[in-house]
């Protein structure tokens, strides 16, 4: 991702703090907001410091059958002292770094499973769906059960 030093977060953001840029062939969204509950931006009462800002940057890649792999990565800026937070140009990089490497290794993880998996008809040992192997019971502990008192 390239960062654009006229830019205080390296990205243009709107007034929400979102913005959208496109990476490796990803539409990545990006969210920069305070952690905060309240809408004015202030020193906390209690502590007397700022909220931290957290970055993040995620997608979604659609496949056939419905099937969805996502990318997610969080970024925090703390603030130093007692002043605000001063915008890092290098946190939205990072974020979106954490996102694709996030949904690399989500993509490598399901390529393995899907390369394990063999559908069958759950007649051998892992294959198939294992929902016909229930555990057995002993019907005859529930019935001799002693009471103390």
């Amino acid at each position: 991702m390239d960062i654009d030093p006229t830019q205080p977060w390296g990205l243009a953001i709107d007034y929400a703090g979102r913005a959208t840029l496109t990476e490796n062939g990803h539409t990545i969204h990006v969210n920069v907001s305070d952690t905060s509950l309240s809408s004015i931006i202030g020193p906390d009462s209690i502590t007397g410091t700022y909220s931290a800002v957290n970055i993040t940057a995620q997608f979604t890649r659609s496949g056939e059958g419905g099937v969805a792999l996502r990318g997610y990565g969080r970024i925090t800026v703390m603030p130093v002292g007692t002043e605000p937070v001063v915008p890092d140009r290098t946190a939205i990089q990072r974020a979106v770094a954490a996102a694709l490497a996030d949904f690399e290794t989500d993509r490598a993880a399901y390529a393995a499973l899907c390369a394990r998996w063999q559908p069958g008809d759950g007649s051998e040992e892992g294959e198939g769906d294992d929902t016909d192997t229930a555990p057995e019971t002993d019907t005859e502990s529930d019935t001799d059960t002693d009471i103390v008192v």
